[in-house]
Formats: structure tokens, C-alpha cells, sequence
């Protein structure tokens, strides 16, 4: 990671900091456990959604208790033989935790997401990050920012 050169002020540039810097730990779901169980561990959790990797590590995509709700006991099949996999949407948008933050809020922004899952350029899940924590670090930054002269 490139080291941020902070000498022309305390804050740094906000621009520069990467998504590395903000990012929050993320548990996630492995792609061979049964929707039942995904969905069991997803309400102890309180979440709505969860990313799904398999063994490696690799974030393969998420899934959403509505959806497996609904495609699944929907359908008439048994959660607990159901394979969690079937039911992964790949398409969700992630950020890799080199890009800047900027890029990652204005990505963010377009999917018209809250939170994203964080990869490294290999696809492995190292957390996550959400806009609340981009506006906190951009709160943040403004107060460390001298006032002009």
C-alpha cells in the first residue's frame, strides 16, 4: 500500500486514503452450507444479506434472506438440503480494498448501495465497507483539515 504523505496538512487528502484504511471486518457465509443453515446464521447476525466465499477465501457473491425465502421454500424445497450455492447472486457490486475511497463512494453511490464487500485484487473477502463509514472519514478529515489562510 502507498504510504499517504500527510506534511502539507494533518488530515492528509482524503482522496488518496483507500478503502483498506476504513475497512470493517466481514463473516460471511461458505458457499456448501445449507440455506437453512445460511439463513439461521444471517438472523443470529441480524442481517438482511451476507457475502458467500468458498474455501479459498474468495468472495464468490451474496445472498439474501428474501431471495432464499422465496426461491426456496417458494418452491417447495426443503432449506435444509437446499444448497446455499444455488442461490448466489454474482452480479452484487464489491470494492478491492487498494482503490481510493472516493472511488469506492462514488461506486457505491451508482449501484445505489449502502455497503460493499472489500476483495483483495485475487477476490478474497477481507471485510467490508459501508457509505456511513465514508461520511464519518470524511467528517473526519475536514476536522483534521487546517482552515485556509
Amino acid at each position: 500500500m502507498e504510504q499517504i504523505n500527510t506534511n502539507h496538512s494533518r488530515g492528509g487528502n482524503f482522496k488518496a486514503r483507500t478503502v483498506k484504511d476504513i475497512t470493517e471486518p466481514a463473516k460471511s457465509i461458505f458457499n456448501k452450507v445449507s440455506v437453512q443453515a445460511a439463513l439461521d446464521e444471517m438472523q443470529a447476525r441480524a442481517i438482511d444479506s451476507s457475502p458467500v466465499i468458498d474455501q479459498r477465501g474468495e468472495l464468490l457473491g451474496t445472498v439474501s434472506k428474501n431471495k432464499m425465502n422465496r426461491n426456496v421454500g417458494g418452491f417447495g424445497h426443503d432449506p435444509k438440503t437446499e444448497p446455499v450455492e444455488a442461490q448466489i447472486e454474482k452480479n452484487n457490486p464489491y470494492c478491492f480494498e487498494d482503490q481510493t475511497v472516493a472511488e469506492a463512494e462514488q461506486m457505491m453511490l451508482n449501484a445505489k448501495v449502502g455497503e460493499v464487500p472489500v476483495v483483495t485484487r485475487e477476490k478474497l473477502l477481507v471485510g467490508a465497507i459501508n457509505i456511513e463509514a465514508i461520511a464519518q472519514e470524511k467528517r473526519r478529515r475536514e476536522r483534521l483539515e487546517p482552515m485556509p489562510l
